[in-house]
């Protein structure tokens, strides 16, 4: 595998988020940089309840990895391959393992399977009670995000825009899906959604397919975005972010593409919004909230996707993708910034300073916590008083 044109899709992905060219300078000087943070009223208080290292710190060319929750366990790894449970009431490790795996996908967790995917296309699946390593398996590319199960198969998809299915018990191979590979891509993959009876995953090419998780066979395949403009980096569509499942209706958004909601049983298209976000939408009373590529925050109507608010006081800050918290929108950012904002309007109500090495792991909430996972390799638990 050609690691070097992901690492140069990467690179090509990060100019294009930072609004800035990577080939030249177009002529005019503009000074991008992030947005300060202004001063306001805070309305709760964040409170740490815990932190705990996992291990080193992330690297910035892989994809970010992030925690899983099972009942009451945090199951985190860093980049080396070191494993750690914690206890998610008061942080105190239960277990550790150390793989020495370059681990670039995870962590999943589901049915008692805690889930990793590596660099070097190996799946590997560990035992949540101990550590232990329950099997193995090779797809031979590159998996980014984290595995999935719903405790009868494992839904794996790799850099090369492959989903696999694998035997939950056996790691064993079930079926696979071949999809369409454009020429370039940002770098990242999208975890699926898993139900008993269907597959839900998102592609590179801004396609939406859901399929039956016993033998591989489409049950529906939707178009979420369609490529524009002249060039291949203009015309990227990819879908980075977990699809968002809501009853019925899953929420899905693509880079330089469109948010959409879609039916789950035949994936009906009901409504379409212009958006661009690598991350996955959240969902609260009624809303989707979406962090933009240039890191707006946006809500949207869930019903008909009409726009509510815009929030663009962290633009260019490197966010997170939101999350539902306590009655707050969560998002933290690259300086290591915790940022609780109000769902009704955008406003800010809370913040607090998680660690000074940034925040890029998606946001974990698990009950009344919120569990970040610094790019230090620090895990956090927080709570608002």
């Amino acid at each position: 595998m050609n690691h070097g044109r992901l690492i140069v899709i990467g690179l090509l992905s990060s100019a294009l988020l930072s609004g800035c060219s990577l080939f030249g300078d177009s002529g005019d000087d503009v000074d991008l940089k992030p947005a300060k943070l202004l001063k306001f009223e805070e309305k709760v208080t964040l409170s740490r309840l815990w932190t705990a290292k996992v291990g080193s710190a992330t690297r910035n060319y892989w994809a970010s990895l992030q925690p899983a929750v099972g009942a009451d366990t945090v199951f985190a790894s860093d980049h080396g391959g070191r494993v750690t449970a914690l206890d998610i009431a008061t942080g105190k490790q239960r277990w550790a393992v150390d793989l020495d795996i370059p681990v670039s996908g995870g962590v999943g967790y589901a049915a008692g399977l805690v889930l990793l995917g590596t660099i070097e296309g190996q799946v590997y699946a560990l035992n949540a009670d101990d550590g232990s390593l329950l099997w193995t398996a090779s797809l031979g590319s590159e998996v980014l995000a984290s595995p999935a199960s719903n405790g009868q198969i494992v839904a794996v998809h790799s850099i090369d825009n492959r989903l696999f299915a694998l035997d939950a018990k056996t790691g064993k191979e079930l079926w696979r899906h071949d999809g369409d590979v454009p020429i370039l891509s940002v770098r990242g993959t999208s975890t699926s959604v898993l139900l008993d009876n269907m597959v839900i995953s998102a592609f590179d090419s801004g396609k939406l397919i859901a399929f039956n998780p016993e033998n591989g066979s489409l049950i529906w395949e939707t178009r979420l975005a369609l490529p524009k403009g002249r060039t291949e980096l203009e015309r990227m569509i990819d879908i980075d972010g977990k699809p968002l499942l809501v009853g019925d209706i899953i929420y899905s958004v693509s880079y330089q593409g469109r948010l959409g909601a879609l039916t789950r049983g035949t994936g009906r298209n009901l409504w379409f919004q212009d958006s661009s976000s690598h991350h996955s939408p959240a969902h609260s009373d009624g809303r989707v909230f979406v962090t933009e590529a240039q890191d707006t925050v946006r809500a949207f109507q869930a019903g008909n996707g009409q726009v509510i608010w815009s929030n663009k006081q962290l633009i260019l800050r490197g966010l997170t993708g939101p999350v539902q918290f306590a009655g707050t929108l969560a998002v933290a950012d690259a300086k290591g910034y915790l940022h609780l904002l109000d769902p009704q309007d955008g406003s800010f109500v809370g913040r607090t300073k998680v660690d000074g090495s940034g925040v890029s792991a998606p946001l974990l909430v698990s009950g009344e916590n919120l569990v970040v996972q610094a790019n230090d390799g620090s895990v956090g638990a927080y709570k608002i008083q």
